[in-house]
């Protein structure tokens, strides 16, 4: 059985608790991060956002964003960048956040 968006919408409403994925039509439950894990993906964001802000490329962010994929696969990488051009107009954006 295929699952859909909708689907995984409606799993990660009933387990607000989990980290739910798409993939190849199922829903994936993500097992916690090691404290080694999770204290590299936080160097990188960090170090992607120190370079991203400045020059106001786009926007970064850590593994709670996700995203749909052109294969339909919702994905939550544990870092991820999003271009500028790419992105509606966030509350930061509109407060004109980061600071220059």
């Amino acid at each position: 059985m295929t699952l859909t968006l909708e689907d995984l919408a409606t799993f990660q409403a009933q387990h607000p608790n989990h980290r739910l994925e798409l993939v190849n039509g199922r829903v994936i439950v993500m097992s916690p991060s090691s404290f080694e894990s999770d204290e590299v993906a936080a160097e990188v964001v960090r170090s992607l956002g120190n370079w991203v802000r400045p020059r106001r490329l786009g926007r970064v962010t850590a593994s709670s964003a996700g995203f749909r994929l052109p294969n339909r696969d919702v994905r939550a990488p544990d870092a991820s960048f999003v271009a500028a051009d790419r992105l509606k107009r966030s509350p930061c954006a509109l407060q004109n956040w980061p600071p220059t």
